[in-house]
């Protein structure tokens, strides 16, 4: 039924990512599929035009962040129950709604699988990045609770 998963994870988000990667395993187990793990380390840049910072520090961030990331979602990797051949795992700077919607365009994803909270009076139906990536995919989108 699947050929690529693509699972976008907060690696600070543990109850969500276990939420997430178990429906993705089971569904990749049923489907022959390939899983794809995902996390998007937030463009701070926006908020560096009022405290002057300099490009430098934020490319410096940017590289710190992205490689503290991966290590992480290497730790995750190791705890999906498929053939290693079958995960692979990117980290990107960016918005996490775009940067998701780019991601899974480039890997040809056929299913996004999305941990979402329970949503409060700010959020509505679902949170920010999961109403963003459900109104925006070009794709089956699973939101998992």
């Amino acid at each position: 039924m699947y050929n690529t998963i693509l699972v976008p994870i907060d690696i600070a988000e543990d109850q969500l990512t276990d939420n997430a990667i178990k429906h993705a395993e089971y569904l990749a187990k049923i489907s022959n599929a390939k899983i794809h793990l995902f996390h998007s380390v937030p463009d701070i840049s926006r908020f560096s035009v009022s405290y002057s910072y300099h490009y430098d520090l934020l490319s410096s961030f940017a590289k710190k962040a992205i490689a503290n990331s991966e290590e992480e979602l290497k730790k995750v990797v190791e705890k999906v129950d498929l053939p290693k051949d079958r995960i692979s795992f990117s980290v990107a700077f960016g918005s996490p709604r775009d940067k998701v919607l780019s991601t899974a365009r480039e890997i040809g994803a056929d299913l996004i699988i999305v941990g979402s909270r329970r949503p409060d009076i700010t959020t509505h139906l679902l949170g920010s990045n999961a109403s963003g990536i459900v109104g925006y995919a070009n794709t089956s989108v699973l939101i998992v609770r």
